[in-house]
């Protein structure tokens, strides 16, 4: 992996369906951020405003389940442009709180977010113009393309999420213990 010399390590993050929950741990590692700068470039993120996902990229932290069609088309381009794909947070490792919707059908869900609990002018959307098309089911991330590593919780705290980009800058496969747990 690079982040020898002069070379840094390409680092993206991406933001499926979650609460951006992870993504805010990731920020709270606080000064330890100034410490991987000198290690990573940030090549794509939801914190920074670049719209294409780059070829090329070492690590990718992705947050949230695979719950629309575009969700998928994004996560299997993501995969294919990454060397290490980790599953960060409860979300994309196990579908968490999106998936709580696959006790329902598509329709049922649809009928009751846009006629059911709307006071005014309650309609259907028409067309995937408007919003994406859901999946008959969401799935957290390894259902859809191989995963490399999986960091549970909801969030991760940010002492997580530094041990395991940490460990792989290094070039070690974290072993969490201590640092995280599922629903922590």
């Amino acid at each position: 992996m690079r982040g020898t010399g002069m070379n840094k390590v390409r680092l993206a993050t991406v933001w499926l369906d979650g609460c951006s929950g992870c993504h805010m741990s990731f920020l709270d590692m606080d000064e330890r951020l100034l410490e991987l700068a000198d290690r990573i470039e940030l090549v794509y993120s939801p914190l920074v405003d670049i719209k294409t996902f780059p070829q090329g990229v070492d690590i990718t932290l992705v947050e949230g389940a695979v719950s629309t069609r575009d969700d998928w088309e994004k996560i299997k381009h993501i995969r294919e442009r990454t060397t290490t794909l980790v599953s960060l947070g409860d979300c994309a490792v196990t579908g968490n709180v999106p998936s709580m919707r696959n006790l329902f059908s598509v329709a049922d869900v649809m009928e009751r977010a846009y006629t059911e609990n709307v006071s005014t002018t309650p309609r259907l959307p028409e067309n995937d113009d408007i919003l994406p098309a859901l999946l008959s089911r969401v799935r957290p991330v390894h259902e859809v393309v191989p995963v490399d590593l999986f960091v549970p919780g909801c969030p991760p705290p940010a002492d997580a999420i530094v041990f395991a980009v940490s460990e792989l800058l290094e070039g070690r496969r974290p072993a969490f213990i201590e640092q995280t747990r599922f629903g922590r």
